[in-house]
C-alpha cells in the first residue's frame, strides 16, 4: 500500500475553486475540472516513491493486481477513478463497444496517427462504460426519451426545425424516427443553422414564462446551455433526451452507446480504463459526428440509477452491470486503532483499490504498512497487499474490480 497522487485536468468547463479546496490548496487561476486516480497511459496517477502506476503495474502485474485480474483483463487496472466538477456542461458524447474501440484503434494506429494527433477519436482499445455517485447535487442528461414522449415536448413549439422534428417523429415512433430526428440536428450535411437553434430555444423560454411547458426542466437545460453554446444544434437535441438530477449519495450508470452530458455539480466517477470520447456537439473539442452515430444507441431508455447496497453497517457499495470496476463508500464515526485487531474496521473487497478519503481523517493499513489518510488523500492497494483495515472519522470511497 502506497500514496497515490491523482493527475489534474485542467479543462474549461471546471471549476476553479472546488478541487483545490478539495485537496487542501488555494485556487491557481486555473479550472481544474477533474483529478484522475488510476494508470491509463495518459494521465496516470503517480505512485509514491514508484513512479507512475502505469509503469509499477507493468512491472509487477500479478502482485499488483493479483491473477483473476490480470486473466480476466491483461497487465493492466481495468478501471479508474475520476473526480469531476463541471462548473460548466460537458459535451454531449457517446462511448464506444470494447469491439469497435479495439478495431478503430488498430485503424488509426495502422495509418500512423500518432496518440496525440488533433484528428484521432481513439487513445486506446478499450470501451468505456461509467458510473457516477453524486457528492453535491449533480445535473446531467442521459439517454433517449421514448419518441412519443419526446414528440410531445416538441409539439407547440412551433418554429420550422421543431415542426420537422416532429414529423419525424410522429411518423414513425420508434428507435428509426429518433435517429432521423437526430441526425438531422447533428449530421453535418442536416444540421440547422443558428438561426433556427435560436428559434426553438427562445420559444423554450417563452412556454417556461407562460406556464405551459409540458418539460420545464428540459427547456430550462436548452436555455442555459444556449448561453454556453449559441446556435449549436446539441442544445436542440437536448429536447430529445432525459433530465437527469442526482442527489448526494445517488449513483447513475452510462452504458456504451448512451448519448448524455453532464451539467453540473461535484461527483466521483469509476469507469473502464479508456479516454475514448465521441462528441456529437456542445464543445470546442473535437467532433466526429459520422463515427458517433456508428455507435450511439437510439433505442428509448431512462436513465440508469444504481442503489446502494449495504454490505455492512459502515459500507454501502454500488454494483454496475459490468465485471470492470465497481465502487464502495465507507463511513466511520470515530475511534478504533489499527494495531488493534479489535477496534479497526475491515474494509470489504480484494484485489487492486484505490482508497481516496471524502472527509475527516482515517488511518489505514494493508500490506504491513499503515499510513494516515486525510481529506482530499488517496491510497493503492495492491492485490498482494491482502486485507485493508481503517479507524478514525470520515468517509472514504474504494473502487476496485467485482
Amino acid at each position: 500500500m502506497r500514496p497515490l497522487h491523482a493527475h489534474p485536468q485542467h479543462y474549461a468547463w471546471g471549476s476553479a475553486e472546488e478541487l483545490p479546496r478539495f485537496l487542501g490548496r488555494d485556487p491557481d487561476g486555473r479550472a481544474w475540472a477533474e483529478l484522475w486516480y488510476g494508470a491509463h497511459p495518459s494521465a496516470p496517477s503517480i505512485l509514491d516513491a514508484a513512479g507512475p502506476l502505469d509503469a509499477a503495474v507493468t512491472g509487477d502485474p500479478r502482485g499488483m493486481l493479483g491473477d483473476d485480474v490480470v486473466n480476466a483483463f491483461g497487465s493492466r487496472l481495468p478501471y479508474l477513478l475520476k473526480l469531476i466538477t463541471p462548473e460548466r456542461p460537458l459535451s454531449l458524447q457517446v462511448h464506444p463497444s470494447r469491439s469497435h474501440a479495439a478495431e478503430s484503434f488498430a485503424a488509426e494506429n495502422a495509418a500512423g496517427l500518432p496518440l496525440d494527433s488533433p484528428h484521432r477519436n481513439y487513445r486506446d482499445d478499450n470501451h468505456k462504460p461509467e458510473m457516477v455517485l453524486a457528492l453535491t447535487k449533480f445535473e446531467a442528461v442521459c439517454g433517449f426519451r421514448a419518441p412519443r414522449r419526446a414528440a410531445q415536448i416538441l409539439a407547440g413549439l412551433d418554429t420550422d426545425l421543431s415542426d420537422r422534428l416532429h414529423t419525424l417523429l410522429v411518423e414513425n415512433l420508434s428507435a428509426h424516427g429518433m435517429r432521423a430526428a437526430f441526425r438531422t440536428l447533428v449530421s453535418p450535411s442536416l444540421r440547422p443553422d443558428a438561426a433556427a437553434v435560436a428559434e426553438v430555444v427562445a420559444a423554450c423560454e417563452a412556454r417556461v414564462a407562460a406556464g405551459a411547458s409540458p418539460s420545464p426542466r428540459i427547456d430550462r437545460t436548452v436555455v442555459r446551455l444556449h448561453e454556453h453554446f449559441p446556435g449549436d444544434p446539441g442544445v436542440v437535441a437536448n429536447l430529445l433526451l432525459n433530465p437527469v438530477t442526482l442527489q448526494p449519495g445517488e449513483a447513475m450508470y452510462v452504458p456504451e452507446g448512451a448519448i448524455h452530458a453532464y451539467l453540473s455539480g461535484f461527483g466521483v466517477e469509476v469507469m473502464a480504463a479508456s479516454d475514448n470520447v465521441l462528441r456529437a456537439g456542445l464543445t470546442a473539442k473535437r467532433v466526429d459526428v459520422e463515427e458517433m452515430l456508428q455507435c450511439v444507441s437510439v433505442q428509448a431508455a431512462p436513465p440508469q440509477r444504481v442503489a446502494p447496497e449495504r454490505l455492512t453497517p459502515s459500507t454501502v457499495a454500488y454494483f454496475a452491470p459490468i465485471d470492470d470496476f465497481q465502487l464502495s463508500v465507507t463511513t466511520l464515526d470515530g475511534g478504533g486503532d489499527v494495531a488493534d485487531p479489535v477496534a479497526r474496521y475491515l474494509v470489504p473487497g480484494s484485489g487492486p483499490r484505490i482508497l481516496l478519503c471524502l472527509d475527516g481523517e482515517l488511518t489505514v493499513s494493508a500490506g504491513g504498512s499503515t499510513l494516515r489518510l486525510p481529506a482530499g488523500r488517496a491510497v493503492f492497494v495492491a492485490a498482494e497487499d491482502g486485507d485493508l483495515h481503517v479507524a478514525g472519522q470520515g468517509r472514504v470511497i474504494q473502487a476496485s474490480v467485482p
